[in-house]
């Protein structure tokens, strides 16, 4: 038997989630279970729970995303929580940050079969791209990091007032508390513990929202946040 034929059917809930991208978010399934797990993005052993646990997990996220923002999926892996939401969300334009390249290149070929327009795929880590990238309205990650070393990564990338969204298991609450000193070092003015997918998954979807100031990042990135902005200009002059 092979990989792709224990992907289970989708679950009915998904043609709701998904509407007309429902046929999309398929062929993303299928994509996963086949390259992804041949790729090494995905364990083998995911590929029974995909819906359930990955894409299903992910795109209700998208009930807590405002509506018409940038958003940067930090650690995009193979493309989750960023495709999901990207599929039941065509208002949002959504950056795939990705240090890897097997994966950025798995990402740019499921972007150009979906017909993902509003969606860019880039290659980097979160410290290096700052400047690069303009900043977002809100930052997305899942499974990538513990709290704390998420949030050094992803804050920094966040315009003032901006807010970061982590999807967590049953960790969240522990997690929150003890990274609670290094959030408010890093611009945190307000946290809290959402639950997502009310009727659609089972247990519901665990996210951490992080709510910035006027300086994500906190004193430690303004200096660089200013310097990059400086580069960014002078290469504009030239």
């Amino acid at each position: 038997m092979t990989e792709a034929a224990e992907l289970p059917p989708a679950p009915e809930q998904a043609r709701e989630v998904f509407g007309d991208r429902f046929a999309d978010a398929v062929r993303y399934a299928e994509l996963l279970a086949e390259a992804g797990v041949q790729r090494g993005l995905i364990g083998p052993r995911e590929v029974p729970r995909l819906w359930e646990r990955h894409l299903m997990n992910c795109a209700v996220l998208s009930e807590v995303v405002p509506e018409g923002v940038t958003v940067c999926d930090v650690g995009s892996g193979a493309g989750l929580p960023g495709i999901p939401l990207a599929l039941v969300r065509e208002d949002l334009k959504i950056t795939l940050l990705e240090p890897l390249l097997r994966r950025t290149n798995f990402l740019t070929e499921v972007v150009e079969l979906l017909g993902l327009d509003h969606v860019t795929v880039v290659r980097g880590r979160a410290e290096e791209v700052m400047g690069k990238i303009q900043p977002v309205h809100v930052v997305t990650a899942r499974a990538v990091a513990p709290l704390d070393r998420l949030a050094t990564w992803g804050i920094p990338l966040l315009r003032p007032y901006g807010e970061m969204l982590a999807l967590k298991g049953d960790t969240a609450e522990e997690e929150l508390k003890s990274a609670s000193a290094a959030l408010s070092k890093l611009g945190a003015v307000e946290t809290s513990i959402l639950h997502v997918g009310e009727g659609v998954v089972d247990p519901m979807s665990t996210v951490v929202r992080v709510e910035v100031g006027e300086s994500p990042g906190g004193v430690r990135f303004a200096a660089k946040r200013a310097k990059a902005a400086r580069t960014g200009r002078a290469r504009r002059r030239r």
